[in-house]
């Protein structure tokens, strides 16, 4: 099938541009030639197209982007008569974020890009939708620092069936801001979209990831088994309060993490109230009290051996 070009027609759409191309798909800036609509075209690669696999999550993208409705999130509209796969969006303006982290989010700034995803992902996790792949290439900022969520590939949904991921086991998230469980092979749940929301603002915050390696495998392994470095230490000018709470939404054991991402949204909304004094890593902090609490326990034990010895030598005299 011979790749389409921009002004190619397309059933009652005009290809004007290129938008984006991935390794399974183009994104084009259409014009709905009935109602004048300037529209989003998301349309497969050909070898793409007889992949049974990828036509399953391309279905589920489609059918999770149909039922969510909120300012915030990219809205897939219905298109019933296709004479090929693809699928139609809405056309957002706007850049990703990711163009706007060459250097740091001033604070105020970035808790306002929280908030605002805070608010669409909520709506989504409240229509049983796990966004999976949440990171600054999938978030869009217009010209008012209005966001939309957009790319639900590999989303998941309460009602829907299991992907079989098969070859699409490498985009099950991505490294820089996966969460740990997804990390160990699982779906992960609302948490995870809140991990790796914490691991956005970290990156606004301090202008660098909360892991960096040479390589994907070396990051994955990081998130496993280190902390990342308290944003206080790359930048003192991140407030004690909003450190704990990038923090809290960075800790491995999702049972430690905000539960819902309304008690984060609820927590950058209210910092102050937060405890003022800042709080290393969750994993170190942990860590630091353990270790603090083992040390005191060993200076008790040597401190009631004299003790011990003491009263033992006292008995032995009253004996005698």
């Amino acid at each position: 099938m011979t790749p389409l070009q921009p002004g190619d027609r397309m059933d009652h759409f005009r290809l004007e541009e290129l938008a984006a191309r991935s390794g399974m798909a183009s994104i084009f800036r259409a014009t709905d030639t009935r109602t004048g609509e300037t529209v989003a075209i998301k349309i497969p690669h050909s070898e793409m197209e007889c992949d049974p696999v990828f036509f399953d999550r391309f279905q589920r993208e489609e059918i999770i982007g149909r039922k969510l409705d909120h300012p915030g999130v990219m809205k897939v509209l219905a298109n019933p008569d296709r004479s090929r796969v693809y699928m139609v969006m809405e056309w957002v303006e706007g850049r990703p974020l990711r163009e706007l982290l060459t250097e740091p989010v001033p604070q105020e700034r970035a808790i306002g890009f929280a908030l605002s995803i805070c608010d669409a992902l909520d709506h989504i996790h409240s229509a049983g939708v796990v966004h999976r792949d949440l990171k600054p290439e999938n978030v869009m900022v217009d010209g008012s620092d209005r966001i939309k969520l957009i790319d639900f590939g590999v989303a998941g949904a309460r009602g829907l069936a299991r992907l079989t991921f098969g070859k699409l086991s490498h985009l099950m998230g991505t490294p820089t801001y996966i969460s740990p469980e997804q990390v160990r092979g699982r779906r992960g749940d609302a948490r995870s979209d809140i991990y790796a929301l914490g691991s956005i603002l970290y990156e606004m915050l301090t202008g660098r990831a909360p892991f960096q390696g040479p390589n994907p495998l070396v990051v994955m392994n990081q998130r496993l088994r280190d902390d990342p470095v308290p944003p206080r230490r790359i930048d003192p000018r991140i407030s004690p309060q909003v450190e704990q709470i990038v923090l809290r939404a960075l800790e491995r054991d999702p049972r430690h993490r905000y539960s819902t991402i309304g008690e984060l949204a609820r927590d950058l909304e209210h910092p102050e109230e937060m405890a003022a004094a800042s709080r290393v890593a969750g994993g170190a902090d942990r860590t630091g009290k353990q270790t603090a609490s083992k040390r005191a326990a060993l200076y008790a034990l040597l401190a009631l051996i004299p003790i011990t010895i003491l009263c033992a030598l006292l008995l032995v005299a009253r004996q005698a």
